[in-house]
C-alpha cells in the first residue's frame, strides 16, 4: 500500500511539474493595476508579481542572460529601490566582454479606465564606466504614481559561462512569482548551488531536445514568497536569502572529459596553473635582494612579518580593486607601486618567503561578495587574496592594502568566516575572525553652573578593528564625518579634531556647552548623569522571529564615562547605585558604577560581547540585556543647594 501510495505521490508530482508553463511571462490585468494594496500582504510597499531569470548557453559557447521583470507599486515613497535601475556589464580588459541589448522600460497606470504606457526613451538611459572592468547602465521609471505597475527587460549576452550570477529568490518585498531557468548544451554539466530555506513549488530537471540540438534543462519557479525582512547585525543579510546559482563542473568535448573545481583542491590546482596566480607566485627573482639587510636579519619571524608588512605598506598603495588574479602583473607592481588586492598580498607573500618564513596566500570572499560555502567550492565566488605566515604552529594573517593595518588586523570586509590557504601542495580551509576586543571608549568632563548649562570636553576613541573602520569613514569623507557628529549632538560644538593616534586609535574630540540637559524643578536642578551619551532605546528590537545570527566584526567593549562637577554651593541628591548583571555563560556583561567624591560625581557604564558571531537563538537574551541597560541609564540625578 505504501509503495503504491509513493508511486501515485511521484507521479501526480511529476504531472504537476510537467504541466506548469515556465519562461511565459503573463498579460497585464487590469486587476493588477487597479489594486491598492497585496491580497497577501497589504502593508507591503510594493510587490514582485513575475520575474524570470532566463539563462541559455548557445552551441557557440556563449551564455544569454535574458531578465523580464514586472513591480506594482503600492507606495512609491517606500519603494525607492524600484523606481531605478541599473544594469552591469562586465570587461575583464583582455578582449572578453558583456554586451546589454534589448533594454526595455516602462511604467503603466490605470487612468480614466484605459491603461496609459510611459516609455524609458533611449535618451532616458545613462551608461556610466563605474571601474575599468564594469559598466552600468542606469534608468528611472517616468511617470511614477502610486498604483503604477514597473516592467524591464533586457539580455546580456556573455562569453564567461563558468558560473551564472547568484539569483536571490527571497527579496524585501513579497514575490508573486520568480524563476531560474538554465538551459545548457548536454556537453557542459553545471552544479546547481540552492543556498536558503524555501523550496521551489514548481521543479523540473531533465535533458531534451531544444534549440535544434542536446540541452539539460533546470527550472525553478517560487510562488507567493514573503518579503524577507533585512535584519540589523548581519554582515550580509543576503546570504540568508534564498538563491539558486549554477557553476560549470565538467565539460565533455570529443570524447574527452574534463572536471572544473569539484574540491577546494581542484580549485587550489587551478589557481596555481593560472598564469595571473600560480605563474606570479613562481617569479621568486622578482623579489631578490628587495628587503633591507635589517629586515632580513631581524632575530624571529614575528619581528620580520612586521617589518615586511610595514614595508610592504610604505612602498606599494592599493589601487581600490579588489580581485584573486593579478590585473598587470607583479613586475607592473613594482614599477608603478600601484596594484590591485592579488598583487599587493602576492608580493607581500613572495617577501616573507623570501626572508625565509612559511608564508602562503590565502583565497575568499569578501563580506559584500557573500559567505563561502565549504559544501560547494566555487572559484567564481573569489575576489580577495590575504598573505599568511605560520609562527609556533599559529597562523597569522596579513593584508597590506590598507596602510594602517597589522598582523591579524586585516580589512573588516575580508572578515567573512573563513578562506582557503592555498599552498603549493595542498588547501586548508582557515577561519577568518577578528580574534581581539576592539574597543569604543566615550567620556565626558563636564562643569554645570548654577543656571544649569553644562561646559565641557567630549573624547570619542575607538581601538583597534573599529579604529580602522572609523579611520576608513574620515578618510573616505572628512566633511561628511565632522557633519555627522554635529547632526547626532544637536548643542553647540567647538575645537573639534579627528583623527589617528600615534597607537592606532582613532579618536574624535569637541568642546561643548549646552543648557538642554537640566530640568529645573522647583529649586532642584535634575538631569541624566550620562549627559547626551543616554539612549531611550535600543536596536535589538526585532519583534519577528530571527533568521539570521548576530554578526558584529569583532568581540567588543562599549565604555562610556562621564565626570561631572557641580559647583561648590551644590551638592549631589538622589543618586543612582551601581549595578552589574550578565548572562549565565558571560557571553553579555553590564555594569554601571557609580563614585562620588564630594560635588563631583562619576558614572562608569561598560558593555562586553565576547565573540563577534552568535547564534540566532541568543537574540533575546540581547534584546533582555539591552532592554535592562536602557532603564537603568534612565536614572537622573538631583543638585540641590547646600
Amino acid at each position: 500500500m505504501k509503495k503504491n501510495l509513493l508511486f501515485f505521490a511521484v507521479f501526480i508530482m511529476g504531472f504537476a511539474c510537467a504541466q506548469h508553463k515556465f519562461l511565459d511571462v503573463p498579460k497585464l490585468s487590469e486587476e493588477d493595476l487597479k489594486s491598492e494594496k497585496s491580497v497577501k500582504y497589504a502593508d507591503a510597499p510594493a510587490e514582485i508579481l513575475y520575474h524570470s531569470t532566463h539563462f541559455m548557453i548557445d552551441y557557440s559557447g556563449q551564455l544569454h542572460q535574458k531578465v523580464v521583470s514586472r513591480v506594482k507599486i503600492y507606495n512609491k515613497d517606500n519603494a525607492g529601490e524600484f523606481l531605478n535601475h541599473e544594469v552591469a556589464v562586465f570587461d575583464n580588459g583582455h578582449g572578453s566582454r558583456e554586451t546589454l541589448s534589448d533594454l526595455k522600460a516602462v511604467t503603466y497606470n490605470y487612468d480614466n479606465g484605459k491603461i496609459v504606457t510611459s516609455k524609458v526613451a533611449k535618451d532616458e538611459k545613462y551608461k556610466s564606466k563605474e571601474d575599468r572592468n564594469h559598466s552600468i547602465t542606469k534608468f528611472a521609471f517616468p511617470n511614477v504614481k502610486n498604483g503604477s505597475v514597473l516592467e524591464y527587460s533586457y539580455l546580456i549576452l556573455t562569453p564567461f559561462i563558468g558560473s551564472t550570477p547568484r539569483i536571490l529568490i527571497e527579496h524585501e518585498v513579497p514575490v508573486r512569482y520568480t524563476e531560474f531557468v538554465l538551459d545548457t548544451p548536454t556537453l557542459l554539466a553545471y552544479s546547481i548551488n540552492y543556498k536558503g530555506e524555501l523550496i521551489a513549488a514548481h521543479r523540473m530537471v531533465e535533458d531534451k531536445q531544444m534549440y535544434g540540438n542536446a540541452y539539460r534543462t533546470y527550472r525553478f519557479a517560487y510562488e507567493n514568497i514573503p518579503a524577507y525582512k533585512d535584519e540589523k547585525f548581519v554582515l550580509n543579510n543576503d546570504n540568508y536569502k534564498t538563491g539558486i546559482k549554477a557553476e560549470l563542473n565538467s565539460t565533455m568535448f570529443e570524447n574527452e572529459f574534463k572536471s572544473y573545481a569539484n574540491s577546494w583542491e581542484d580549485i587550489r590546482k587551478r589557481l596555481y596553473e593560472h598564469k595571473d596566480f600560480g605563474s606570479e607566485l613562481k617569479k621568486e627573482s622578482l623579489v631578490k635582494n628587495m628587503l633591507p639587510e635589517e629586515i632580513i636579519k631581524l632575530p624571529t619571524d614575528m619581528q620580520k612579518a612586521k617589518a615586511i608588512l610595514k614595508f610592504v605598506q610604505s612602498n606599494y598603495t592599493w589601487n581600490k580593486e579588489d580581485a584573486v588574479f593579478t590585473d598587470k602583473g607583479l613586475r607592473n607592481l613594482i614599477a608603478t607601486k600601484v596594484g590591485n588586492t592579488a598583487e599587493i598580498n602576492l608580493l607581500l607573500t613572495m617577501l616573507l618567503q623570501d626572508a625565509g618564513l612559511r608564508a602562503d596566500p590565502v583565497v575568499l570572499s569578501t563580506v559584500n561578495r557573500g559567505m563561502l560555502l565549504a559544501y560547494n567550492p566555487s572559484i567564481s565566488q573569489l575576489n580577495y587574496v590575504l598573505a599568511s605566515f605560520e609562527d609556533k604552529k599559529v597562523v597569522h594573517l596579513l593584508d597590506a592594502t590598507l596602510k594602517e593595518s597589522e598582523i591579524n588586523l586585516i580589512a573588516p570586509k575580508a572578515l567573512n568566516y573563513f578562506g582557503i590557504i592555498m599552498t603549493p601542495d595542498k588547501a586548508k580551509q582557515l577561519d577568518i575572525l577578528f580574534p581581539d576586543i576592539s574597543k569604543t571608549l566615550l567620556s565626558i568632563d563636564a562643569k554645570m553652573s548654577i543656571e544649569g548649562t553644562f561646559d565641557g570636553h567630549f573624547s570619542d576613541r575607538d581601538t583597534k578593528l573599529y579604529a580602522m573602520v572609523v579611520n576608513g569613514r574620515y578618510i573616505d569623507d572628512k566633511e561628511g564625518f565632522a557633519t555627522s557628529y554635529k547632526d547626532t549632538y544637536r548643542f553647540p560644538l567647538s575645537n573639534m579634531k579627528h583623527g589617528l593616534q600615534d597607537n592606532n586609535d582613532f579618536e574624535t574630540s569637541f568642546d561643548f556647552s549646552s543648557d538642554t540637559f537640566v530640568d529645573a524643578i522647583g529649586s532642584k536642578l535634575v538631569f541624566n548623569p550620562l549627559l547626551f551619551l543616554y539612549s531611550q532605546n535600543h536596536d535589538f528590537n526585532q519583534k519577528e522571529p530571527r533568521r539570521a545570527p548576530l554578526e558584529f566584526y569583532s568581540a567588543y567593549e562599549r565604555v562610556k564615562k562621564v565626570t561631572i562637577t557641580l559647583p561648590d554651593n551644590y551638592m549631589f541628591d538622589n543618586v543612582p547605585k551601581s549595578k552589574k548583571f550578565r548572562t549565565d555563560d558571560n557571553a553579555l556583561q553590564y555594569a554601571y558604577l557609580v563614585t562620588q567624591i564630594g560635588n563631583k560625581l562619576t558614572v562608569e557604564t561598560t558593555v562586553k560581547v565576547d565573540d563577534s558571531i552568535f547564534p540566532k537563538e541568543y537574540y533575546p537574551a540581547f534584546t533582555q540585556i539591552f532592554d535592562n541597560i536602557t532603564k537603568l541609564e534612565a536614572q537622573v540625578v538631583t543638585a540641590v543647594k547646600k
